[in-house]
């Protein structure tokens, strides 16, 4: 098939833009009387309190922490921002807010402000998608995508058993929505990525299928099997007659297009593959090399390249198909294609039923290529999808950093996150736990008894300073500076990637502190009780610097130390509830009551990167569901997982109407 011909095929997808979802519904007489009721308490109660102590520093031209109250005027504005009031709640709740230096809430006040927010009218709208009417303000919208570059290496690697050329590998992906690459208004395709999808096809193909018919030329175990899962036993196409070669190459066609385009190809969809075998054929061409031009038209096709989710002429909200069903599962579990099995339990009409979806979902969870939710989500969530390539810490001052010890601490964080979900551990198990995953060489690393040439394995640890995401060496490679640790930039990734607090960026009036200028854990410290000191870095520094400090313990490649140059480490903190510890072992417990925060962000991140886009209120009730859920299973993962799975927005989906 000819270059441009192949191009056709793939720029040949109409997509047409944004495809909603979520949903706006229509509240009961007593849902309205209960936001009355709420916002006139707010009027009663809350407001006096805001203009009283928080709008002096929360104004439209001061507004630290980026929360500008002064918009809040009456009751009836409280719909301006409806996010900030969460953010607002927390950061009371754990007395940070109003901060140090400020006339604090009394009991009174406090007691009012609690009440009222957690009698926040909740919407239930998870049994409702957008429509037309409020797509335009709804922003839980979906797009139509291609599959990611981790999605389309594993899909290639699963349905052919060959892994690309890292030559032929495609462009990164963006992320949006929740801060993922899932999210479909960011997974433009470029002449590049064309070029690319060309390329990969031929190479794979062709290496699954060279020496097919040759006994002079050695084939290892990996590529026969390829060949044999792409094409059957071909042998048994030498020297028949016409009709049943035909008849066996559409066979091998109809079961590689059906794993590729993850649904049955028609028969006039079939009838098109076969042609190129013919014409290759009618030239002359043997059997093997003929057959795959069509394994590579599949290849090239939308229909592969593309998670294509198909409407019914009325649009509207619709549950997807079964077979749909099954390819949003492998995305989100395996970030890859469905399996067979998957396959053929959406074939023979099982995945519309809870019962056997939560049966596939447990199956897959169990499979090794779940390995990919600490690889793709886990990775994305933690900000630490590109640690290999751009960590490096000060080659003269930590020789000791390598590309192989970059590799195994990229493969600890990977291996942490994907056990707990893997092995249906507790989610707080992230934050705080006894086993720490560790091969020969980072063991050794760590100070750690393993053999040099140790597996990876889950070690128990005999204390507690290890153990959990916030003690990975690449969590700590990637907050420090190329020459010495930051306990700025640690405390600000624990509030931002664990907890999901919003830290605004520094004044632009104010300096920020030089790696340079402070050398040693002594001067660390020194140097940033003296930046707090100011007015305006305090807010958010006494927020975040303490928590850094729990972490000192550790250097810039997560060696436990405890000097530096020295100077004895002073790990300890304070943070604004008035709460002080010392070490990571004690911070760790001080997390562990904020471990609420930590479940519902991470529950945010997982329904977004399922989702493949950003979240608004109408998830709120699914967001909502896997708390209950959690709770109910002791905070087991599976519980999130399933939830997620079994929730109304995971299983359908809006189309537009036709005009």
């Amino acid at each position: 098939m000819s270059r441009c011909i192949l191009f056709f095929l793939v720029t040949c997808l109409v997509i047409d833009g944004p495809i909603p979802i979520g949903g706006a519904g229509t509240g009961s007489a007593d849902d309205a009387q209960q936001k009355r009721e709420w916002q006139q308490r707010f009027d009663q109660q809350i407001l006096p309190v805001i203009q009283s102590k928080c709008v002096s520093c929360h104004n439209s031209e001061s507004a630290d922490a980026g929360f500008d109250l002064s918009v809040f005027t009456s009751g009836e504005t409280l719909d301006q921002q409806a996010d900030i009031w969460d953010e607002v709640g927390k950061r009371v709740r754990l007395r940070e807010m109003p901060p140090e230096g400020s006339p604090p809430l009394n009991d009174r006040e406090k007691a009012a402000f609690h009440s009222w927010l957690d009698n926040r009218p909740r919407e239930r709208d998870c049994q409702q998608l957008a429509t037309d009417e409020t797509q335009a303000w709804y922003r839980g919208h979906v797009m139509s995508r291609r599959l990611t570059r981790t999605e389309y290496r594993n899909a290639i690697r699963d349905l052919i058993g060959i892994e690309i050329d890292t030559a032929l590998d495609l462009p990164s992906d963006g992320a949006g929505g929740e801060g993922f690459d899932t999210t479909g208004d960011t997974l433009f395709t470029s002449p590049l990525h064309l070029e690319k999808y060309l390329a990969i096809a031929a190479q794979v193909v062709h290496a699954a299928t060279a020496a097919t018919d040759r006994t002079d030329v050695a084939v290892g175990p990996a590529e026969a099997a390829s060949r044999l899962r792409l094409l059957g036993d071909t042998g048994t196409l030498a020297g028949s007659d016409v009709a049943s070669e035909l008849s066996a190459v559409r066979e091998i066609v109809q079961r590689f297009g059906l794993r590729a385009w993850r649904r049955p190809l028609q028969e006039a969809e079939c009838d098109r593959l076969m042609g190129l075998y013919e014409f290759q054929r009618s030239t002359g061409r043997d059997v093997v090399t003929s057959v795959r031009e069509p394994l590579k038209a599949i290849l090239i096709s939308p229909n592969f390249l593309f998670v294509i989710e198909r409407e019914d002429a009325a649009g509207g909200i619709q549950r997807l198909t079964q077979l749909e069903l099954a390819t949003r599962l492998a995305l989100f579990l395996w970030s890859s294609i469905p399996d067979d099995l998957l396959l053929q339990a959406a074939l023979d009409g099982k995945l519309d039923d809870d019962d056997q979806i939560v049966r596939q979902t447990r199956r897959m969870l169990a499979d090794d290529r779940a390995l990919t939710l600490g690889q793709n989500f886990g990775m994305q969530w933690l900000g630490l999808t590109h640690f290999i390539h751009n960590v490096r810490p000060d080659q003269e001052l930590f020789p000791e950093f390598n590309d192989q010890l970059a590799a195994d601490m990229h493969e600890e964080a990977v291996r942490t996150v994907a056990d707990i979900f893997m092995s249906n551990r507790s989610l707080f198990d992230l934050l705080d736990t006894d086993r720490v995953w560790v091969n020969g060489r980072l063991a050794n690393h760590y100070g750690l008894d393993l053999p040099a040439g140790a597996p990876w394995q889950a070690v128990l640890m005999d204390d507690r300073r290890r153990g959990g995401i916030i003690t990975m060496g690449a969590v700590l490679a990637s907050t420090s500076y190329p020459r010495r640790t930051s306990p700025v930039l640690r405390g600000r990734w624990i509030l931002e990637e664990l907890l999901g607090s919003r830290v605004p960026p520094p004044p632009e009036d104010v300096p920020a502190l030089d790696e340079h200028e402070a050398v040693t854990a002594a001067t660390l410290r020194e140097r940033l009780e003296a930046h707090r000191a100011n007015p305006d870095c305090a807010a958010c520094h006494n927020r975040m610097d303490p928590l850094g400090f729990g972490l000192e313990n550790f250097d810039v490649l997560g060696r436990w130390r405890h000097s530096d140059q020295g100077h004895a480490i002073d790990a300890s903190g304070r943070l604004p509830s008035g709460e002080q510890f010392s070490g990571a072992a004690e911070l760790k417990q001080a997390l562990m009551a904020r471990r609420t925060e930590l479940e519902r962000h991470l529950i945010r991140k997982m329904l977004g990167f399922a989702l493949g886009r950003g979240l608004g209120k109408f998830d709120d009730c699914v967001i909502e569901d896997c708390q209950t859920a959690l709770q109910e299973d002791d905070h087991r993962a599976w519980a999130l997982i399933e939830t997620i799975v079994l929730s109304y927005p995971f299983q359908h989906r809006y189309f537009k109407r036709a005009p």
